[in-house]
């Protein structure tokens, strides 16, 4: 044991961590790098240039004439995966912690460290691309300094593109970060901190062994789901997965037992003999919680079963995907999915547009609340049409978060009218280092899940960075809005909003629909509408035949003869006709601004 060290990488997006990697992993032989970001295998991984999964490997490298086994986990670097680093936090003795000597300590690389320092870990802080013109090597030296307390002579400078300081890494590694503890002969417990899909094996959980010992064809038990299984094989992680016949304490591996369906593995679970169980689970285990739920329709409505087994084939690859059967009038039949967040959201549109060639509708995310009722029962409430009638609502609750935003001074007055235009409270602001200021803000979930950091982004020309955890949940005075179409309420354009905002939206949605419904043979009334009363209203006109084009001269009445038929006809078509909502309307509602 004390040859290995287990180590993660955490970092802020777009630090270089994968680039870090990749260095690592060709200075230590372990393989040759053909292309870059050797770890991120997806193709959207490598358009977008983020991380989404975890991903572990390991290395041997000579130090002093020993051979170590290294085992890396690379870690995605987004606020929406912050529940997957924590568990690979927790598989590790140290991190390594990677700033950008160009952009400076941001919000997601605070966020992580704490992870980190909560769990022990040793961390060893690496300046990354010192050799871009635009690097400030000594400036965010300072800033390390200041949050880590740690001598100026300990900050390793590195550069993922030159391999400059990668010696220096591997060096670190083996010298500061302590050797796994535990008892090899103590009954099983091994965390699992990944899981992935093959389509011949099944589901293959990544796992590191923290006390006791595992040997290919043992009879385990996973603690959370209580199930029992045979191991069919277990192995290390090279670049490509190598079977061993026994694993031991300390050591991080996978385990393949045949199993097909998702649920039973779930990422911080305990696996143990079922034979001599451990006495508890490891902690820190907990249910992955989606933060924000849309609708995801086929757009034929045949599609359905076909996206059915899509989003069960995903899942089996993230597991932090939910999803459930419901029905709208206005789309049909489809799922209702939760998410981490909207990068989330998005990776998973893009997915099954990719690799299922599924087209399908999305609508207006939502949060989920809790509604209390005047019975006193307490109901989950994920989509606006499933809200109980108003009379018989005692109070609404909804989700609130802990925001922090590190930014420079000069963008401060915008973040701060942007935040409190949000519902913000302004909790507490600090000074990091020089110009840079952290604001933490407590604010509701729902304001932020639309178009927050799009605008945080284009304010700050870039220079904000945000991280957010959720901070339970507060009542509040949310009213529904609905849309109405000739009187037809619309139930895929309904949504739950603040009292203040109901007034302006309704009247935003109406001319934004006005502009994108097409024109019919007769008028189409769009009205927004709380409860009974309407609060806005636009019309789209009617398409007018010119019937009275034939009769040129001649008596008047003839002419009005034909006008009133036409009426008639008009007033006929209202009744039965329907009107079709574009797609582009349903889209165009979340894009408001």
């Amino acid at each position: 044991m004390k040859h290995l060290r287990n180590f993660c990488i955490i970092a802020h997006i777009d630090h270089g961590k994968s680039t870090l990697a990749d260095r690592l992993l060709e200075f230590t032989h372990t393989m040759s790098i053909t292309k870059n970001q050797m770890l991120d295998n997806m193709d959207l991984e490598k358009e977008r240039g983020i991380t989404i999964k975890s991903h572990a490997i390991q290395m041997d490298y000579v130090y002093k004439g020993e051979t170590y086994k290294l085992n890396l986990i690379d870690t995605p670097g987004h606020v929406d995966f912050s529940y997957e680093v924590s568990r690979s936090i927790a598989a590790c003795e140290g991190a390594l912690l990677i700033v950008d000597a160009s952009q400076g300590i941001q919000a997601q690389t605070i966020s992580n460290l704490y992870m980190a320092i909560d769990n022990d870990l040793e961390i060893i802080p690496v300046l990354n691309k010192i050799d871009l013109p635009s690097a400030m090597p000594e400036e965010v030296e300072d800033q390390i300094i200041e949050l880590l307390g740690v001598k100026r002579e300990e900050i390793i400078r590195a550069s993922g593109k030159t391999g400059e300081g990668i010696e220096a890494i591997l060096d670190a590694i083996i010298e500061r970060v302590p050797a796994p503890s535990g008892d090899p002969d103590a009954p099983l417990q091994a965390l699992i901190f990944d899981s992935v899909f093959n389509s011949f094996r099944g589901i293959i959980a990544y796992f590191k062994i923290v006390n006791g010992t595992i040997n290919a064809n043992d009879f385990v038990k996973f603690f959370a789901t209580k199930k029992e299984y045979n191991a069919d094989e277990i192995g290390v992680l090279k670049f490509d997965m190598s079977p061993r016949p026994q694993l031991s304490c300390g050591d991080v591996g996978y385990i393949i037992s045949g199993i097909k369906t998702s649920k039973e593995v779930k990422v911080g679970d305990t696996i143990t003999h079922v034979k001599r169980p451990c006495s508890k689970a490891i902690e820190g285990f907990q249910e992955v919680k989606p933060m924000v739920f849309a609708g995801v329709y086929p757009i034929d409505a045949e599609d359905f079963e076909d996206l059915r087994s899509s989003l069960e084939k995903l899942q089996l690859n993230d597991a932090s995907l939910t999803f459930q059967p419901e029905s709208s009038l206005a789309l049909g039949f489809g799922f209702r999915c939760g998410f981490l967040g909207l990068l989330h959201m998005e990776i998973v549109q893009e997915r099954l547009d990719r690799e299922f060639d599924m087209d399908v509708i999305t609508t207006v995310p939502n949060v989920q609340y809790l509604v209390t009722t005047k019975k006193g029962e307490v109901l989950d409430v994920h989509n606006p049409s499933g809200l109980p009638d108003f009379m018989t609502i005692e109070k609404i609750e909804e989700p609130y978060i802990r925001a922090s935003v590190i930014t420079t001074t000069e963008y401060l007055g915008n973040i701060m009218t942007l935040c409190l235009g949000k519902r913000g409270e302004l909790i507490k602001q600090e000074y990091i280092s020089g110009n840079r200021v952290e604001i933490h803000f407590d604010m509701p979930l729902g304001e932020i899940v639309i178009d927050f950091y799009d605008k945080l982004k284009s304010i700050s020309k870039g220079y904000a960075s945000f991280d957010y955890h959720p901070h339970g949940f507060r009542e509040s005075k949310l009213i529904k809005l609905d849309i109405l179409l000739n009187g037809e309420s619309v139930d895929a354009l309904s949504c739950l909003t603040h009292v203040s905002n109901a007034e302006t939206l309704g009247r935003r949605m109406c001319e934004k629909l006005k502009e994108l419904i097409p024109r019919q043979q007769f008028d189409i009334a769009i009205q927004a509408a709380i409860g009974a009363k309407i609060i806005a209203r636009e019309t789209v006109k009617a398409v007018r035949k010119d019937v009275t084009a034939k009769c040129y001269g001649g008596d008047i009445s003839r002419k009005r003869k034909l006008l009133e038929k036409q009426k008639k006809g008009k007033k006929r078509m209202k009744q039965i006709g329907n009107v079709e909502v574009p797609q582009k309307a349903f889209l165009a509602v979340l894009k408001l601004d």
